[in-house]
């Protein structure tokens, strides 16, 4: 047997070699990680919405956990096509779940923050199957990702958007509340939608998202983080660049004052001349440096 793996070896270095740098990524992180792909966590219109659970195989005690949804305006994306956003919290032993939910092409607004509420429920209901310490769940997005993990860590069940997740384990008191998430990491995410709507800093994509819907900027408030800050909120760090072309700098900055004016934990990182994502290696090297210190602040590191 040794003798065969060692002829083998120059075979499978050549084999890695002919993968792209994601996909042989994927490949060594399997040797660290069980990878449970497509998971349904919810049915609603025809459409099974599913995320990627990324497992640690070395452990048995619940872990650190890392919900993400990718971005796309609420019109584009897929988990998929974010894979490598999540690869730095595999490589700190962070089990991860790669969640996706219902783009305007399926439901418009505001199925997608339907769906991520409903994704965080399923989780903690089967925290004991995934490993997952519920004490220790971080919401992390990009974009319209970023937008739609602070409404999943900060609308309350009484806005009305979790009605539609299976009640699961969920009984007794408070039976109806969402769970609590440890923190929410906000890339460059949108928080007042109805910003977004109109004016000069309207966005075609925001516009896409509500299409012809009736009362388009109640709905609007009513999905936008910015309108739900309140003191006992999960600490949120957001991040974004301050020449953003796609979503303004003012969400970002709009958000850090409302919640520092509530007495809420956050901090705002900023990208001097960073645009919308994309940023050098050097800075993005200072944004996890970041992220460390500010886990390690609330002791989710």
């Amino acid at each position: 047997m040794l003798k065969l793996a060692t002829l083998l070896l120059p075979f499978c270095a050549a084999a890695l070699a002919q993968l792209s740098p994601e996909e042989t990524w994927a490949v060594q992180s399997q040797n660290h990680y069980q990878i449970r792909a497509n998971i349904t966590y919810g049915e609603q219109n025809n459409y099974e919405t599913k995320f990627d659970a990324y497992i640690r195989r070395d452990v048995q005690d619940p872990q650190p956990t890392l919900i993400f949804i990718h971005g796309g305006g609420w019109i584009l994306g897929t988990k998929e096509a974010s894979v490598m956003s999540i690869e730095p919290w595999l490589e700190m032993g962070w089990n991860v779940f790669n969640v996706e939910y219902r783009l305007a092409k399926t439901s418009l607004a505001p199925a997608a923050v339907e769906d991520c509420q409903c994704a965080l429920r399923f989780i903690v209901d089967h925290a004991k199957d995934y490993r997952v310490d519920p004490a220790r769940i971080v919401l992390m997005g990009e974009s319209a990702g970023g937008h739609l993990a602070l409404t999943t860590g900060i609308i309350p069940a009484s806005a009305g958007f979790a009605q539609q997740c299976p009640g699961g384990g969920f009984t007794g008191p408070g039976a109806n509340d969402l769970p609590k998430v440890a923190a929410i990491l906000d890339w460059y995410g949108i928080t007042d939608l109805v910003d977004l709507l109109s004016g000069p800093n309207q966005r075609g994509y925001a516009v896409a998202w509500f299409g012809s819907l009736p009362d388009r900027e109640a709905l609007a408030r009513k999905v936008s983080p910015i309108n739900y800050v309140r003191r006992d909120l999960p600490p949120i760090l957001a991040i974004q660049g301050d020449a953003d072309p796609i979503v303004p700098y003012s969400q970002s900055t709009r958000l850090r004052d409302a919640l520092s004016s509530a007495g809420a934990p956050n901090e705002l990182y900023t990208v001097h001349g960073g645009g919308h994502g994309n940023f050098s290696a050097a800075d993005r090297v200072k944004i996890y440096e970041t992220i460390a210190g500010f886990l390690k602040k609330y002791k989710l590191m």
